[in-house]
């Protein structure tokens, strides 16, 4: 509930950022490469210049989403499993929750756990 909150003031009733990938930026977990001009100098970073109090509390959601989520649980070890980065992985956790949050908000109605469905 208090997370609910704090996003919706920090986007101002969704109305400040036109979409998730905005707003992931703005929280500092948007990766961007390290390039100068046409030449890619090394992997994917977030930038350090983030509101780091909206960044910490979106990764506390992550992390419980990571053990109480069984989809995400799922998605987060399959990665790990597969010899990917533990902290690039809960970023990635990161931007898919911020991504439904905002798809919820777009579309209106509560969110359907697929999971749930699949047989």
């Amino acid at each position: 509930m208090q997370t609910a909150v704090i996003i919706i003031a920090y986007t101002n009733n969704f109305n400040r950022f036109k979409n998730w990938r905005r707003f992931a930026s703005y929280c500092g977990i948007a990766p961007f490469p390290y390039q100068s001009d046409t030449s890619i100098k090394g992997k994917a970073k977030v930038s350090h210049l983030a509101n780091k109090k909206l960044k910490s509390i979106i990764n506390m959601c992550a992390i419980s989403a990571i053990q109480h989520n069984p989809e995400i649980k799922h998605y987060y070890l399959k990665r790990v499993s597969q010899g990917k980065n533990k902290m690039s992985t809960i970023n990635i956790v990161r931007n898919k929750l911020i991504a439904r949050v905002f798809a919820v908000i777009k579309r209106q109605t509560p969110y359907i756990d697929t999971m749930k469905f699949a047989a």
